[in-house]
């Protein structure tokens, strides 16, 4: 069904507006009778061969289609030597290749001659992001293009036009209707077999949900492990949490947990988030999410997963402070700089009569016989200006951590006379 109701005109296509519309890039490009050589960025089934397909006939280029997955070297090459043919006969190619990512660097580069002598126009597909799968050359040359996965409206209109063209309504209730479109997940192709599924049932009465859910399987969320949904909920999940958002945070760890996602991983991030962004302004939150974490160890699934659910909701709610982290990171840098300057020498051990000679130790006051326990002695670099790195924040417990360093600022400045 989903190649009987392929459209044939641009206009036809449901969904895609933002790059399909008069002011969209697209709709820009074949008004101004400029295409260039593209890369649709986007979930699955949701239009990118299509639309090749469409741009072809719009621009009367000769349409080819070649998976990256199935096409090697030497294939390409008679792809080249067809499409220079094509052009010596006075009509153009666009070269439309599924999963480009999948190629790999040299096979990539193989692209960029034939793109900028005018032998082939190319129109490249990809579930992954192109910052990462694809060659900078490549992308330089390319217009990426975001397709969005389908919305419901976009379904629902789907779902009308497999109706009209099948001369026959779904046999299901409103509500198993939208079942069938959630199911989807905002996948074309899957909902167009999903209703080609369930037409060929011949049933007497309309099914609700619950009798829909035992016919059909929901389709499996659009998630790779390795790949760019991953990052994109990890980086969902960090964020939810750093914003003190404890539902939106449990909502993305449901929904890598849903996905598949190793639990194992969670943990670890989730521990991350506590040190990054929690810090010192709640010192009891890294020792809670190890806690978690070795509770999971213990239970294992599913019931392991509530004690590392209880440690997201406690950082959510935590006081934030990255004042550690970046006092890490500014003090990194400050070491990188300065290369290999000695501590001062006073305080140096001093083991051996050579060393006592050359000054180590001297001068080294003993804090704890220091009024107040402290010295004040400067502990820097002779050669380094005195630096500050840690700055706490005024919330949670940083806020006693911050009158302490004001207390010791203070002491040292009186200690040493400025």
């Amino acid at each position: 069904m989903a190649d009987r109701l392929r459209p044939a005109r641009l206009e036809d296509v449901i969904g895609q507006e933002q790059v399909l519309g008069p002011e969209a890039p697209l709709g820009v490009m074949l008004k101004a009778g400029t295409l260039g050589s593209i890369v649709f960025w986007g979930p699955p089934g949701v239009g990118k061969t299509t639309i090749a397909r469409l741009l072809a006939d719009a621009t009367d280029l000769h349409f080819v289609q070649i998976s990256a997955i199935f096409t090697g070297v030497p294939e390409l090459r008679k792809v080249f030597e067809a499409a220079k043919l094509r052009r010596r006969q006075g009509r153009g190619t666009l070269l439309f290749v599924d999963e480009i990512h999948r190629f790999n660097k040299a096979q990539q580069d193989g692209f960029l001659p034939h793109m900028e002598d005018g032998t082939i126009l190319l129109v490249g597909a990809t579930t992954e992001n192109p910052s990462f799968e694809l060659n900078a050359a490549l992308l330089s040359r390319a217009q990426v293009l975001v397709l969005e996965r389908l919305d419901e409206a976009a379904l629902e209109r789907l779902c009308q036009r497999a109706e009209t063209a099948l001369g026959q309504p779904l046999p299901l209730t409103p509500p198993a209707r939208v079942a069938l479109i959630e199911m989807a997940d905002g996948d074309g192709r899957a909902l167009l077999n999903l209703v080609e599924q369930v037409m060929s049932w011949r049933i007497d009465a309309p099914l609700g949900p619950d009798a829909l859910k035992t016919r059909v399987m929901k389709r499996a969320a659009q998630y790779d492990k390795s790949g760019d949904g991953h990052y994109n909920l990890i980086s969902a999940l960090h964020k939810s949490v750093r914003g003190s958002d404890p539902d939106a945070a449990l909502y993305w760890f449901a929904r890598m947990l849903e996905a598949g996602e190793d639990p194992r991983y969670l943990a670890r991030r989730i521990t991350r988030m506590a040190v990054e962004d929690i810090g010192l302004a709640d010192p009891q939150a890294q020792a809670l999410c190890l806690q978690g974490w070795e509770t999971y160890e213990r239970l294992g699934s599913p019931e392991g997963e509530l004690a590392l659910a209880q440690a997201l909701v406690y950082l959510a709610l935590a006081p934030k402070s990255n004042a550690a982290y970046a006092a890490y990171k500014a003090a990194r840098r400050a070491a990188k700089k300065t290369g290999s300057l000695m501590p001062p020498k006073h305080i140096l051990n001093a083991p051996t009569a050579l060393m006592k000679d050359q000054g180590y130790g001297a001068g080294y006051a003993y804090d704890h016989d220091a009024e107040d326990g402290f010295s004040g002695q400067d502990y820097f670099p002779e050669a380094m200006k005195r630096a500050q790195f840690y700055d706490p924040v005024d919330r949670g417990f940083e806020r006693d951590m911050r009158k302490r360093v004001a207390y010791f600022a203070r002491l040292r400045a009186e200690r040493n006379g400025t």
